[in-house]
């Protein structure tokens, strides 16, 4: 060893903690969650003029290191330094630092030490280039990065995200990619807020970062929801022409997650007929047959129609055709498919109840992480209630699904079955369930 080597090295990983890069912001999950996180940025394609491209290229390849794809890591941090510097129109800048900690982190724990301290040395130049202004930790593209990345991992990171864009706005306030997306996040911290006057608040906020960025059809298709939302409970109805018309544009415009589709049929479930929004999603689907993202907002249309109205009875033509479609999602998604296998099993109960009960069967026997068995349990729950008329069973596993202390709406929900079915006090079960929750933790 020569000498000074074992002085070096920790200098060296001091160095790389100090960094602002996705390997120092805390975003373990675990490797389902990582799956299923890829796969929506996936969704989110590749077209050109995508302001955020950079970030996403700069987590997959954060997502892929982590899933053990080291190579495919490295071509994505590259992929993402040639997207930030097409969209920014400059070989280098601020907006570099975060791609050029991750290259710094990725040679490091692959044994490359020179490499990565030739990146160490990169974002040293580029910080005394680009200082971030005296009041404030970071550079602005540091923190809308981090915000941005922030906001893809869970509820709970929503607000820290709020935050961080609130900083880098303050900084370069001609960013309106970063005022949609800081709207977008606190829509998403609001769901679980019960601040009075907050949803109005955020309305208004939708309103103006719409007006600023007109052509964001995936913030107006988010903006006509929560205005439906708020309508609605003012007893009246959404401008139907007003969704029908954002709808058109969003099927004239390149396929992706960002461009508004599965919010705009959303609005079509919640504000107009089901079948529009099935008929909207399969005219998608016609123009571009070969979407996976698409053929997943059909199947989506499909579950809402069969599973969640419940007045109507489907046809057998629809049951297949939402069969087809939800076992093409989980071929096409074959790692983040839970979710969909559940929804397949509810599709097969209005035409098989013995399949049905089989494949939520074999889910239950899955090794899966506490959150994801909270999903089983919650859905297994709302199974045995609706479609096999078993009550008590149905309870039980409400109760095991409550009792995962994970915040989330499938544990909501199922606290809220228990309420309700305590409520009619009909059952001898009742005494259990009310001492269940009385000693269920808050969380």
């Amino acid at each position: 060893m020569p000498p000074g080597a074992a002085q070096s090295q920790p200098t060296l990983e001091s160095k790389l903690e100090a960094l602002q890069c996705h390997f120092t912001w805390d975003l373990d999950e675990g490797d389902n969650k990582l799956f299923r996180l890829r796969d929506k940025l996936v969704d989110v394609g590749t077209e050109e003029g995508n302001r955020w491209l950079g970030h996403i290229y700069n987590l997959r390849g954060y997502i892929q290191y982590k899933l053990g794809f080291t190579e495919d890591a490295q071509s994505f941090f590259t992929k993402a330094a040639e997207a930030f510097c097409n969209i920014r129109e400059a070989d280098e800048g601020p907006w570099l630092v975060v791609n050029y900690g991750n290259l710094a982190w990725l040679h490091h724990l692959l044994g490359d030490q020179g490499k990565s301290q030739d990146y160490l040395s990169k974002v040293d130049a580029l910080m005394q280039k680009y200082p971030s202004p005296p009041q404030h930790e970071l550079h602005a593209e540091t923190y809308a990065e981090k915000a941005w990345t922030l906001m893809k991992f869970s509820l709970d990171k929503q607000l820290l995200a709020v935050d961080y864009f609130e900083k880098a706005i303050a900084m370069q306030p001609e960013m309106l990619e970063w005022r949609t997306s800081q709207v977008i996040a606190l829509v998403s911290a609001s769901r679980h807020s019960t601040k009075k006057g907050l949803k109005d608040e955020i309305l208004e906020k939708m309103r103006i970062a719409k007006e600023q960025d007109p052509e964001n059809l995936y913030l107006s298709a988010h903006y006509l929801a929560k205005k439906g939302e708020r309508r609605s409970k003012k007893g009246k109805g959404i401008d139907e022409d007003e969704v029908r018309e954002l709808a058109r544009k969003i099927l004239r415009n390149p396929v992706s997650s960002y461009g508004g589709m599965r919010a705009v049929l959303s609005v079509y479930r919640n504000n107009l007929p089901v079948d529009e929004a099935i008929a909207l999603a399969e005219e998608a689907l016609e123009n571009h047959p070969d979407e996976r993202f698409l053929k997943k907002c059909a199947a989506l249309c499909y579950k809402w129609k069969i599973i969640f109205f419940r007045e109507s009875r489907p046809k057998q033509s629809m049951i297949e055709r939402a069969i087809s479609l939800h076992e093409e999602m989980i071929t096409l998604y074959p790692d983040s498919s839970l979710v969909k296998k559940i929804a397949l099993a509810n599709i097969y109960a209005k035409k098989d109840q013995g399949t049905a009960e089989q494949m939520y069967q074999d889910l239950l026997k899955m090794v899966l992480e506490p959150a994801e068995k909270q999903v089983i349990y919650s859905s297994y729950g709302r199974h045995l209630f609706f479609d096999c008329r078993d009550p008590r069973n149905s309870m039980k596993y409400h109760m095991k699904a409550a009792e995962i202390p994970k915040q989330s709406y499938f544990r909501e929900n199922s606290i809220k079955h228990l309420k309700k079915f305590k409520g009619k006090g009909r059952d001898r079960m009742c005494g259990e369930i009310e001492e269940f929750l009385e000693n269920l933790p808050k969380l």
